[in-house]
């Protein structure tokens, strides 16, 4: 009867073993934090200008027009002309277009539907201590914060100071709306609950520049 023995691994070969299940369990940001388990959550689609869209007024073809919505947030419809529907859903928009042919009395009883031809960009801006710098396109459909962004852009490097990332929101016109600070340091630690991971002040909009600053060494 023949009987196999397996041979040790010699000391080098281990260590070996070790260094590389050390690199490929390495957490993504360079200080050793882990992720947070967090998902997107789902939100309906608000319109913003540059979309275009597909509009339809039931049983009344003639009416029905593909439109783009222009800077000031308005579509230019038949009959009605000028009607304000940035920032609404597509619901929303819906409801606005009817009332503006029933308040003008164009129709008794109009019933509408809107579909997105055409997304306009949904683009946000990362710079500074992050891995990968740049532009990301937003999902359409699900919330974006400020925590996701970082995670896309390849994690914090080793000297990003996380407890000061600079979010600037601008006005249509290029000033600056708003300016405020996310410690997305203690996001990632879990330090901060689950309702703070998912405030909706952290959400992302398109335009918003970030800026991940360098820790004082």
């Amino acid at each position: 009867m023949v009987t196999s023995t397996r041979l040790p691994l010699p000391v080098s070969v281990f260590r070996l073993l070790l260094a590389v299940l050390a690199i490929a369990s390495a957490p993504l940001f360079g200080q050793s934090t882990q992720l947070p388990n967090f998902n997107l959550k789902a939100k309906p689609y608000r319109i913003m200008p540059t979309d275009k869209l597909r509009i339809a007024v039931v049983q009344e073809s003639d009416l029905d027009s593909i439109a783009r919505v222009d800077s000031t947030g308005c579509v230019n419809l038949k009959l009605v002309g000028q009607v304000m529907i940035a920032g609404m859903t597509l619901d929303e928009a819906e409801k606005a277009i009817q009332d503006a042919y029933r308040d003008q009395r164009y129709l008794r009883n109009p019933q509408v539907t809107i579909n997105v031809e055409e997304y306009a960009p949904r683009e946000v801006s990362i710079q500074g201590e992050v891995r990968s710098p740049g532009r990301y396109s937003l999902p359409v459909e699900s919330v974006s914060t400020v925590l996701w962004l970082v995670t896309r852009a390849g994690g914090f490097t080793d000297t990003a100071k996380g407890t000061a990332v600079k979010v600037t929101r601008f006005n249509p016109d290029g000033t600056i709306a708003k300016v405020f600070v996310v410690d997305v340091e203690s996001l990632i630690k879990g330090k901060t609950s689950r309702d703070k991971i998912n405030d909706t002040s952290l959400e992302l909009e398109p335009g918003d520049v970030v800026y991940v600053p360098q820790r004082i060494i």
